[in-house]
């Protein structure tokens, strides 16, 4: 099938930056749109942001101007790089995927989850 591997997740004190990495494997013969949601504890998960093949962005108003989403169409990489971290960023983050399989189904998938920490 297809799996989504995450990465890049640690702590980090308030104001500190971090880089998180997810790479989708398997039966993929494109990935339309890839992305990044968090969820933290007693709480909803929520967009942080996505992007698509052609390269278009969007992110959730907490987090813009903050983090920047990018992606690597040829590993099946998507990538978040989190500037001026606060600790309301505290979440485990999901990375996303909607692939197209060999098979010519498409599916949405996700990964496992980083844990993210940031301390004040």
């Amino acid at each position: 099938q297809v799996q989504l591997v995450e990465s890049g997740g640690g702590l980090v004190q308030a104001g500190g930056s971090l880089r998180l990495s997810c790479t989708a494997s398997g039966s993929i013969f494109s990935i339309a749109a890839m992305g990044w949601y968090r969820q933290a504890p007693g709480k909803q998960r929520d967009l942080v942001a996505t992007i698509t093949s052609g390269l278009s962005t969007n992110y959730a108003d907490s987090v813009k101007g903050r983090f920047t989403i990018s992606r690597d169409n040829n590993k099946n990489t998507v990538y978040l790089q989190m500037n001026s971290l606060r600790p309301e960023d505290t979440a485990v983050y999901y990375c996303n995927a909607d692939v197209r399989r060999w098979d010519g189904r498409s599916y949405d998938y996700w990964g496992q989850g980083t844990q993210v920490t940031v301390s004040s």
